[in-house]
Order: C-alpha cells, then sequence, then structure tokens
C-alpha cells in the first residue's frame, strides 16, 4: 500500500467517514478570485440511478473562525440515503467584508449546477443547511435568489444559486433588532461578530445591516424553511428566528419554527435523534423526487 492511500484512510479515520461514502477534499469551485475556496463533498460509492438531490453545508462560527469540516460529521448520515453534499468555505470578516459570505456561498452553489452531470447530481434540488453565521448566511441564500448585486464574481455567473429548501439553525436574521431580546453579547460594540462582518457598528449603518440582514429580502417566491433555535440562546436570540417564521409565513412561504425547549446556542439537544430526523424529513419532502 502506498504512502498516498495509507494517509488517506487516516484521513478518514480523523474525520470519522465510514465505508460506503466517497470523500472528496479540497475541491476548488471559485475561480479568478484572491482567495481560491474549496468545499469537501461526500456522497454515496453506489450511485443512485437517479441524479442526487444536493445539500450544501455552510459552517458556523460568528462569520470570523470555523471550518467546512464541522459539517462533515452531520452530512455523512444524508450521505448515506442517497444525498449528495457539500461543506463549503466562504471568506471570513477579516479577510472580506459583507457582501463576501454571501457571494461564496452563491458561487458554490453555482458550481455544483455547473458540474451536476460530472458529479450526477440534480440542479433542480438543491437544499442548505447552516448553523449561527451559518444559518445566517444560508437564509440570505434562500431569501436572496433574485437580487443580482449578491452573486459577486467567484465564477459560474451563467448558473442559478437559487435553492429549493433552506434548513437555519439559530442564524441571526436582523441585525437591527438583534439587541431587543436578553443576551449576553453586546452587538452594538465596535468588537460584536456584526460590526466586524458590515465592516461599521450596526446602530450607525443600518443601511449596511440591513443589505446583510435576510428578512430584508423577503418575498412569495422564497423557498420553505425549517428554522431551529433553543429557547434559552443567550449568543442569538431566539428572537431572530421567530422574526425569520414571522415574515416568511406572512407573505405565505412555507415555513416551521422548532423552538428546543432548554437549549443553549448549539448545545448538545441539538444532536437528539428526534430533531435530526425532522431535518431529515424536511429534506426528503422537498428535494427528494423518487
Amino acid at each position: 500500500m502506498n504512502f498516498w492511500r495509507i494517509k488517506q484512510q487516516l484521513i478518514r479515520r480523523w474525520l470519522n467517514i465510514p465505508r460506503g461514502i466517497v470523500h472528496l477534499r479540497n475541491v476548488e469551485f471559485t475561480r479568478g478570485q484572491e482567495y481560491q475556496l474549496k468545499m469537501d463533498i461526500l456522497h454515496p460509492t453506489k450511485l443512485p440511478k437517479q441524479p442526487m438531490p444536493v445539500i450544501v453545508w455552510i459552517h458556523g462560527g460568528a462569520w470570523r473562525e470555523g471550518n467546512k469540516e464541522q459539517g462533515l460529521k452531520r452530512l455523512v448520515a444524508f450521505a448515506r440515503q442517497g444525498f449528495f453534499c457539500a461543506t463549503i468555505e466562504y471568506r471570513l470578516s477579516h479577510e472580506a467584508i459583507f457582501p463576501a459570505q454571501i457571494e461564496d456561498c452563491k458561487c458554490a452553489i453555482r458550481f455544483l449546477r455547473a458540474h451536476a452531470q460530472q458529479f450526477h447530481l440534480d440542479p433542480q434540488r438543491v437544499g442548505v443547511w447552516g448553523v449561527s453565521a451559518g444559518g445566517h448566511l444560508a437564509a440570505l441564500v434562500g431569501t436572496t435568489q433574485d437580487i443580482p448585486e449578491l452573486e459577486g464574481h467567484g465564477g459560474w455567473e451563467e448558473y442559478s444559486s437559487s435553492v429549493q429548501a433552506v434548513c437555519d439553525w439559530y442564524g441571526p436574521t436582523d441585525f437591527l433588532k438583534i439587541n431587543d431580546f436578553p443576551r449576553k453579547v453586546d452587538f452594538t460594540s465596535e468588537a460584536s461578530p456584526e460590526a466586524a462582518l458590515i465592516g461599521g457598528v450596526i446602530e450607525a449603518n443600518p443601511e449596511k445591516a440591513a443589505k446583510a440582514n435576510p428578512i430584508t429580502y423577503i418575498n412569495p417566491t422564497n423557498p420553505p424553511f425549517f428554522i431551529i433555535h433553543g429557547e434559552n440562546d443567550l449568543l442569538v436570540p431566539l428572537n431572530q428566528s421567530q422574526l425569520l417564521f414571522d415574515a416568511l409565513t406572512k407573505v405565505g412561504v412555507e415555513a416551521s419554527l422548532e423552538i428546543v425547549k432548554g437549549a443553549g446556542h448549539g448545545d448538545q439537544k441539538f444532536d437528539s435523534p428526534i430533531l435530526l430526523k425532522k431535518v431529515e424529513n424536511f429534506f426528503k419532502n422537498h428535494l427528494f423526487t423518487w
């Protein structure tokens, strides 16, 4: 056995990738940018006859940290069931301010559509799933399907970045109202994650904040949303998901809000098999065609 194969096996064990799952690491999805961004891909070794529906994972980390490998554990179970799964990088706030982050997420989706035949995926069945800052970006992907100025220039511009389902786990949705609820982070300071993201204090930059808010772009053509938030979240207040849910349902978008009783920000209660089964059912209901 050669060194490369041994290395790959060690990486799979470290990342806990089981047999029967193909793991493609560090697939570049941007072109012509200063930052060459990458994704990891998971799909079943035995491909189904029909092209696979897609789930794109967006990691959290307050837009200033985190990595794509954080999504692999969540996605393995979906790859086993016939989903094509991708967990993606995006530029962090110390690398570039908003809208760089949403531009990168949209570029990744366009890249997958551009390579649908190569990857045996269904370009008409794409879902997005994000946690915390990634939940914010997932929600923003879902509400900005017709906003050309947020597409960026990362490549594959002839393809759509729209999605057919959004799962948002405790993501910020309205920066201008995030301070209206009990929390242990001062979202008004210059050091806040939101200020770093938009390049200025929220209250002094309402237009920039509004541009980064998923709620700003809600309209009746948005895809179905499944929103999940901890009852006792003191980092991203529960009002953020409640506001998103109310705004979506007001215009007739299919949406559901699951409040995890007693849960804080992304704690172990989110590993509940019952909760994960609900996420699975949501994506299957909206992305599976067989």
